[in-house]
């Protein structure tokens, strides 16, 4: 046991002197998710409540067939913008989000009585032009309504007569269940953070040393090869939780102080209790990725090597996350004793607000703790072998 401390305490002090190690590890790991996340998702938000507020400008194309149309638009935050000529072709080449072109037939149909048809121009594919376009139709659809009304009335007739049928949203979400759509790629972020926090440090202590030539004295020492494999992933383990907890603090930080969800009507909750279970399903996750980034570096005989290798298995927390985004799936008891899938259903409960059962926290850490005992010991046996010390 001391001599497995002896080296967990080299391996620790020797990476926190290599500020390569730190800057990736304790720096880079932990923040970059959060800022990337934070400064895309205000810039987002800002952006659609901004077009949410201000005027919406519109082309009119055939503004003079509907006057009383063109004025109720006005009178609701529409700004009417001079005609575009070919607007389907500068749509489609995005010089102009929208346009709303008013037929010449459509006085004569409005006198009559009958439908009134206006054509709304835009491109679908065009993501930046979705909010806008909604807002305009939401305007059209209710001036339709009203006018619908007051036929009806004009006629003798209750405007209900045409609304045989009422359909009452009753929401049941919550603040903090809301939440969950804004920080869907949260346990990517965290299980990636933890990732980029023990990679360095894996592939130093094993590659690095390899390709210095310290690691072949290390094994000439009278000290059991396990408690040398044992002293190295504490060291990784360590740092990986490190950048875990750190990240998780800047994404509590930036969920509180930078992200306007109050405006959103959310509500985030990353308290002690997001935080202690949160870190506590994430241990056996954290241990495996530690012992299979130590076992993959072992295969490498140079610092680069390791380093293509294990950039390869960063793309594991994708997983999850891509499947989840293709297949919503409702979360059952099985899917917990799948290694960083149960992780990622525990973390996106414990920010929707959900409860979790204790069962399947427990489900999650056994298997978890399984499949990196099983890994562990296929990296024992490759630490008994002699070619691991041998550099050429």
């Amino acid at each position: 046991m001391k001599a497995m401390f002896v080296v967990f305490l080299k391996e620790v002090l020797e990476n926190l002197r290599d500020r390569r190690t730190v800057t990736n590890a304790l720096v880079m790991g932990p923040l970059l998710g959060p800022l990337l996340f934070t400064g895309l998702t205000s810039v987002m938000i800002q952006r659609e409540l901004d077009k949410g507020e201000k005027p919406l400008e519109v082309p009119l194309i055939g503004s003079e067939n509907a006057p009383n149309l063109v004025e109720f638009l006005k009178q609701h935050g529409v700004r009417p913008q001079p005609p575009i000529e070919a607007p389907e072709e500068k749509i489609r080449r995005q010089d102009a989000e929208l346009a709303l072109r008013i037929p010449a037939g459509y006085g004569e149909a409005w006198r009559r009585g009958e439908p009134a048809q206006v054509e709304l121009l835009f491109d679908a594919s065009q993501r930046e032009s979705r909010a806008t376009v909604e807002r305009l139709r939401g305007l059209l659809e209710s001036y339709g309504r009203q006018t619908g009304a007051l036929r009806l009335l004009a006629r003798g007739l209750s405007p209900s007569v045409a609304t045989p049928l009422v359909v009452a949203d009753r929401d049941q979400s919550t603040a903090q269940s809301r939440s969950g759509l804004l920080f869907a790629m949260l346990p990517y972020f965290l299980i990636l953070s933890s990732f980029m926090g023990g990679m360095y440090l894996a592939i130093d202590t094993t590659a690095g040393e390899r390709e210095r030539q310290s690691l072949e004295p290390l094994f000439a020492t009278p000290v059991a090869r396990t408690h040398i494999l044992n002293g190295k992933l504490g060291a990784t383990f360590a740092f990986a939780m490190t950048s875990l907890a750190l990240s998780l603090v800047a994404f509590g930080v930036a969920g509180q102080k930078f992200i306007p969800t109050e405006k959103l009507g959310m509500l985030l909750d990353f308290g002690p209790r997001f935080a202690f279970i949160a870190l506590l399903v994430m241990v056996p996750l954290v241990l495996l990725a530690s012992t299979l980034q130590t076992l993959i570096a072992a295969f490498a005989k140079s610092y680069r090597e390791a380093q293509t290798y294990l950039s390869l298995l960063m793309l594991l927390p994708m997983i999850p996350s891509a499947m989840l985004a293709v297949l919503p799936l409702k979360a059952q008891s099985w899917m917990y004793a799948v290694p960083l899938l149960g992780q990622h259903l525990t973390i996106t409960r414990l920010v929707r607000g959900e409860a979790v059962n204790a069962a399947d926290i427990g489900l999650c850490l056994a298997s978890g703790l399984a499949a990196a005992a099983l890994t562990w010991l296929v990296t024992a046996q490759v630490y008994r072998s002699e070619r691991l010390a041998i550099s050429g």
